[in-house]
């Protein structure tokens, strides 16, 4: 069975769940995104010894509800939303910190099985954050919603710019066009260890999301506009961009209601 790595980036113990995505470097193979070009991107991070410390991202689905995926959300940490933010190591003026209140992971999640599906989570924040030009809510897709081969996307996130490498200060961005289920479960890509509710994109050796970037989205362009289509979750654990491994995201399109479901009874 393929080993794989997802990409949190707790670094408490020094070491990293599965293989995880998570750490101080960037997307891999992109380049710094101008600043505040993807609003609704967020930095979770968690609590230790009094300071706080970036382990994934997420999307601002509502004001005070955040997307992000399960395997982020495992530990019993005290968690918090950076919203606004850019340099996640300066303060830059257009930060809004909020607390974590409750968790909603999705029932089928199985933590010993990231490959398994259902690595989603929704994060009730403690109070509504303030939309403006820095902070915006994600689009997302319609239920059900597929996308073509090679359909153009963007990774955004602070994770590793290489494996085994550092996380990056500023946000990143990476062009990972959509590898179709068709192609990505074939035997030379991912074989079954993808399902029909993720999508793949990337995959050409040299661009990727990568620890830290977990649990952030995946843009895609659909009609002039972006749309958030994935919620990144794990790659190979040979490395973040091995070719024909493309970056495997939760298909969001897959969840609409499951997440409707949630935040109108909470």
């Amino acid at each position: 069975m393929l080993k794989l790595f997802i990409f949190a980036a707790v670094v408490l113990s020094g070491c990293y769940s599965e293989q995880s995505l998570e750490d101080n470097g960037r997307v891999v193979g992109g380049t710094e995104a101008r600043k505040n070009s993807w609003p609704s991107q967020i930095s979770l991070q968690y609590a230790s010894g009094g300071s706080w410390y970036h382990t994934c991202g997420g999307t601002l689905v509502q004001r005070n509800w955040v997307m992000t995926a399960a395997h982020c959300v495992d530990s019993n940490m005290n968690f918090r939303v950076v919203l606004g933010d850019h340099n996640i190591y300066q303060q830059e003026g257009t930060e809004q910190y909020i607390s974590v209140g409750r968790i909603f992971v999705h029932p089928n999640w199985n933590s010993n099985n990231v490959a398994g599906g259902y690595d989603i989570a929704l994060l009730r924040l403690s109070q509504s954050a303030t939309l403006n030009s820095y902070v915006q809510l994600g689009s997302l897709p319609p239920s059900g919603q597929i996308l073509p081969n090679n359909n153009p996307c963007y990774i955004t996130g602070w994770g590793r710019t290489r494996t085994g490498g550092q996380l990056a200060s500023v946000l990143q961005e990476a062009y990972l066009p959509v590898v179709d289920y068709a192609t990505c479960s074939s035997p030379s890509y991912w074989g079954s260890t993808v399902k029909n509710t993720m999508v793949c994109a990337g995959g050409d050796g040299s661009r990727s999301g990568c620890q830290g970037d977990s649990g952030g989205p995946l843009h895609c362009l659909v009609n002039g506009r972006y749309y958030v289509h994935g919620v990144t979750s794990f790659v190979s654990s040979s490395g973040c961009n091995v070719y024909l491994k493309p970056t495997v995201f939760t298909r969001v399109s897959a969840y609409i209601s499951w997440m409707n479901s949630v935040i109108s009874s909470n």
